[in-house]
This record gives structure tokens, sequence and C-alpha cells, in this order.
């Protein structure tokens, strides 16, 4: 049997080098394994949750990411791309798992906890927001989805919604499937942002993306962390922490020559822009074809679209299928 896998993306900007790092690069290698049956989501309807004010802000970005999804290598007649919105069995379906699931339960999710206290809710956190974990249980049971991948911060995500299919098939019977979490291998997954502040965030604004120009990039790399202490290019370096060597572990190929710089730059000698210059020439020679494709897809932004329509058509063929049968084992299918 396939592997069905769920993955996406809250449209509320353009996607940088962490998704990248974090996800990306991996989906167009599960893509490529036949035995891989792969769903990827726009999740504007989740990134709506704390945008509901300014919703321009997602759906403007919808094109975007579509973009950088295409770009890196995403294929739609390998994977299904869709639009979350565009799907309204995952909104019943979330109606549905509600009554699984306690209001003590969510508050109680260390995923919704930490992200309330970052975005400042204070009491005044959307209703819709708070329920986000049962939603994503929809969007995985939707499509059976049995792998998902996720970063380690999501791991309570999954975990309620294993809870929820086994809640679910105990009280309807075996309808749902439970997933499995896809983790990153230890040390991968996250890629800290150019300032050396935790992780590449939209908003912290210390990203660079897949849509930056050569300039940009070049501009951005030129301001990287490095060593603070590393005043003149005598000095003896830290490697440790410098944002530069970071990203050339990460997007280096040529590992004998990023070896002999750390040790050149450990001694003494060796300048942050020599080492900027090659990080820039590095991260050029990767992410100019991406930024040359994602160019030539933005000249017919209607094709685009017209894509991701027929992608949520498949989707939502999928997803009514297996809402017919939640319904049935529910005894709610008065008409069928």
């Amino acid at each position: 049997m396939k592997n069905i896998i769920l993955t996406g993306d809250r449209p509320t900007g353009q996607l940088h080098l962490g998704h990248y790092v974090g996800s990306l690069r991996n989906r167009v290698l599960m893509q490529q394994d036949p035995d891989n049956n792969l769903f990827i989501m726009i999740a504007d309807m989740q990134a709506l949750t704390d945008n509901a004010k300014n919703p321009e802000k997602v759906s403007s970005n919808v094109l975007q990411v579509a973009l950088d999804y295409l770009a890196i290598g995403l294929d739609p007649k390998r994977s299904t791309l869709f639009i979350q919105s565009q799907i309204p069995e995952l909104a019943e379906l979330t109606m549905y798992y509600l009554n699984l699931v306690s209001v003590g339960r969510v508050r109680r999710n260390p995923t919704v906890k930490s992200e309330i206290q970052q975005k400042n809710f204070g009491e005044s956190v959307p209703a819709g927001f708070f329920i986000y974990p049962v939603s994503q249980a929809s969007d995985i049971t939707a499509f059976k989805a049995n792998l998902v991948p996720v970063g380690e911060d999501q791991k309570p995500m999954l975990e309620q919604t294993q809870e929820i299919v086994q809640s679910f098939n105990h009280t309807y019977g075996e309808i749902l499937v439970e997933p499995k979490g896809v983790f990153p291998e230890k040390g991968q997954g996250r890629l800290p942002g150019i300032d050396g502040n935790g992780k590449m965030s939209k908003s912290l604004g210390n990203g660079i993306y897949l849509a930056d120009s050569a300039d940009i990039l070049a501009k951005k790399v030129m301001s990287m962390y490095t060593d603070p202490n590393h005043i003149h290019v005598e000095d003896p370096g830290q490697v440790e922490g410098n944002m530069v060597f970071t990203y050339l572990d990460v997007f280096g190929t040529d590992k004998e020559k990023i070896a002999e710089l750390k040790e050149h730059y450990r001694r003494g000698g060796l300048g942050d822009v020599k080492i900027k210059r090659y990080l820039i020439d590095v991260l050029e020679a990767e992410f100019g074809p991406i930024r040359a494709r994602r160019e030539e897809y933005a000249k017919d932004p209607n094709a685009i679209m017209q894509m991701l329509k027929e992608g949520s058509e498949q989707a939502r063929a999928v997803a009514a299928e297996t809402l017919a049968e939640v319904k049935q084992a529910m005894g709610i299918n008065y008409f069928a």
C-alpha cells in the first residue's frame, strides 16, 4: 500500500530557506518515491485564525506559496497541491471532532500554550486559534494520511490528532487512520535566522527568501551575524554560533574546503567578508536556478491558480469520501 502524506504551509508570506531546509526539499524527495502519495496544503484557514482582521495578508500570499512550491520542484502531476479553504468537508469534520475533545485538553497542548504566549493574546485568544489542533486533525484524517512530516515543536499537535482518531474509532468504529510523525534527524530541520536569533522566521524578519533577488541575498549574507570579537582579520575567530559557518555546514557541498576555512578562521588571518562572499556563491549555486524557475512561473499567475483549483477539486473528492464514511459511522447520513 502507498503511504499517504499530508504536509503544508500557512500563506502568511513567501517561504524562506528555513522552510526549504525543514520541509520543502524533503517533500521533493518524497514525491520521487512511487510508494508515496503527497497532499500538500496551503493552509489559509489556519492562517486566518490569527489574521482574521487582515485577510489580504493571507489571500495575497496563496499565489506566492504556490510559486515557491513549483520553483523548488513540487510537481502537481505527482503531488496534490490544494487550498485548505476550498475543502468545506474539513470544517465539517472539525465540528464533529470538537465534541471528542475537552477545553482542558486543548488548553494543556504545549504548542498552543507557547504560541498563545508568543503572540501575546492574553485572554483575547481567538477561538479559532485555540482549537486549531482539532482543525489539523481534520486536515490529516480527511485524506487518511498515515505519515505527517513535522518538527519536534509540532509533536503535541500530532499527539492530539492521534487521540482524536483513537476516540473516534473507539466510539464509532475503525474508520480513521492514525498517523505517525516523520521527524527531522537530530540537528537537522531548523535553520537559525541570519541574526543568530533562534529559528528563521517571517515574523522576526531574519530570513532569506526563495524569491529574494541575487542582490538582496548578497546584502543579507553580508549582514549575517558572525563573531563579534573577530574585529580584525588577524584575530582568531569563533566558528560555533557563527551564522556564516552554520549556513556553510547546511548548504556547502565542498566539506573539505569548509573544514579548511574553519581552521583558518579559528587561528586568525581570515576575514568575515571573504567567508561571506564564499557563502554567497554557495547559496547562489543552489537557489539561483530556483529563483529563475520562480520568475518564469510568475509570468502566468492565472495558470498557477488554475492548477490550485484543479488540485483542490481532487483533494475535495478524497475528503468527501472520508466525510461520508464518518457520517455513516456516526449515524447521521440521513438521506443516503
